[in-house]
């Protein structure tokens, strides 16, 4: 545990609070949550740079920093399928895209490879903040909102399927690897993981 894992952790512990001050009745409640789920962004790129600028770069970190990438993401997409600002099926590409990516992850980390973040990966993450923002508060008052909402929503699902295209095509030779049950000459592999 360092400072920029502790960072992504408080980033993790934001996303509950974030959906208790959206789905409470207190005044000006969405601009709350909109300045929560913020500042949960924002700690991205802090811990990022307090791993890079401390040379603390660990494997944990590698994992847990997509992860709560993902869970924020994820929750603020659920909440608002359940406003009715954005359709289910938009909220299912994007989540279902990040739990692939996750699967690859994992993979990854079974073969003792880690699967950073790509530049795409990181244009797509700060898309869908951008989005996510700006529907959480309805900007009514702007002239053409609603489209201004679709162009920046429909940007970040092109934008998570593009990254998650290219993170596969480049994991080709990871996924092509065989798992340490398989390379085993004899075929047979421990128990519980062949059943």
């Amino acid at each position: 545990m360092n400072l920029a894992n502790t960072v992504t952790i408080a980033r993790i512990l934001l996303v509950p609070v974030f959906l208790v001050v959206l789905f409470s009745q207190i005044p000006h409640g969405d601009i709350w949550a909109v300045a929560v789920f913020a500042l949960a962004a924002a700690t991205d790129k802090l811990d990022g740079y307090l791993a890079r600028s401390r040379n603390s770069v660990t494997s944990i970190g590698v994992f847990l920093d997509p992860l709560a990438d993902k869970l924020l993401i994820s929750a603020a997409l659920i909440a608002l399928v359940s406003l009715e600002r954005v359709e289910a099926w938009v909220a299912m590409v994007i989540i279902g895209r990040e739990f692939a990516v996750s699967g690859l992850r994992l993979v990854g980390v079974s073969q003792g490879v880690s699967v950073p973040a790509s530049r795409l990966g990181k244009l797509k993450t700060l898309s869908q903040i951008v989005a996510i923002a700006f529907l959480l508060v309805r900007y009514t008052s702007l002239p053409h909102y609603q489209l201004i909402e679709n162009v920046l929503l429909y940007a970040a699902v092109a934008l998570t399927l593009a990254s998650g295209i290219e993170y596969f095509v480049n994991a080709r030779a990871l996924l092509a690897k065989p798992t340490r049950d398989d390379a085993r000459p004899d075929g047979e592999g421990d128990g519980e993981q062949t059943r």
